[in-house]
């Protein structure tokens, strides 16, 4: 995935814990550690806001493009959740 999410970049910066900013931000820690590792599919713009609001940050400083890392094809219609994609 293209998309590198800096947020123990961040955290280490801040000197904050993965189980603080998630106490913070009304966030699961797992969902906290699968959204840093790398592994969401998607982040909410108002999580995006929350996470930007407490580590007083800019979402460029917790997202960046890496060019030349192949980007998952991406399908338009319905997920097997019934959500639009």
């Amino acid at each position: 995935m293209p998309i590198v999410v800096d947020i123990d970049v961040m955290l280490a910066r801040r000197k904050m814990s993965v189980g603080e900013l998630a106490d913070r931000v009304g966030i699961t820690p797992a969902n906290l550690a699968v959204l840093k590792n790398g592994r969401a599919k998607a982040v909410r713009f108002t999580t995006l806001a929350a996470l930007c609001e407490v580590l007083e940050c800019q979402p460029g400083d917790l997202l960046r493009w890496e060019p030349g890392t192949p980007a998952r094809t991406v399908t338009s219609g319905t997920s097997s959740t019934g959500r639009d994609t």
